[in-house]
């Protein structure tokens, strides 16, 4: 049974897709651990709760300086025991000892098709807005593992999702979470929870084939 920690920072969108898929066995052999999130109003903690899911807060905003909330916040994430770290819309840069406890299990998802309008600065509509003013025909998303970087760890998943005539950045948000991040992420957890996927030379292996060409592993 694959611990899984959940951090999030807002509505907590995957998390619910997460849940759900987690509820309806579609993520098999996991266990949501907990919930944690930086931001006390987040409505996330809220989904958390409903469905009996220990959640934290944690909040830069309570310590005198980085390095105090850094460590709180490794000791919050290993205090859930978990196996899988997954970061679903959770905006502060992850501690660097967090990264390499957790290598190569903590997995982000970001709105695009990496390599593309990703990196510093990239996250939430801005991904959008970039792309929509770059003029692309097709958008995404991507699930990944998390190294030192800002979104440099290898590929796990990735889907690609119309960019419509005249869309405005938050209706491809909304069209790329419904047919992308809500559907990749939790397949992302089911594949590790069932020991499918392993990292070899900073690239990742699956050992399912990929669904009509539309997700790929890289």
């Amino acid at each position: 049974m694959l611990n899984v920690v959940v951090m999030v920072s807002g509505g907590g969108t995957n998390l619910q897709a997460i849940i759900d898929a987690v509820e309806a066995g579609t993520i098999t052999n996991t266990r949501l651990a907990g919930v944690i999130s930086n931001n006390k109003n987040a409505y996330a903690l809220e989904r958390a709760a409903k469905h009996g899911i220990p959640a934290a807060c944690v909040s830069p905003k309570d310590f005198e300086d980085r390095g105090q909330f850094n460590q709180k916040l490794l000791e919050t994430v290993d205090g859930f025991e978990p196996d899988l770290v997954v970061l679903a819309g959770f905006l502060v840069v992850i501690p660097p000892e967090m990264t390499a406890k957790y290598r190569n299990r903590m997995i982000n998802i970001h709105p695009s098709l990496i390599p593309s309008f990703c990196g510093t600065g990239y996250y939430g509509l801005r991904v959008h807005e970039a792309a929509l003013a770059r003029g692309v025909k097709v958008a995404g998303a991507t699930v990944h593992f998390v190294d030192e970087g800002t979104d440099t760890g290898p590929i796990i998943l990735q889907k690609a999702v119309e960019a419509r005539q005249g869309d405005t950045p938050k209706e491809l948000q909304r069209r790329v979470m419904e047919q992308a991040e809500w559907k990749i992420l939790p397949r992302a957890i089911d594949l590790i929870a069932n020991g499918k996927v392993k990292v070899e030379n900073g690239k990742t292996i699956i050992e399912e084939p990929t669904r009509s060409g539309q997700e790929a592993s890289l």
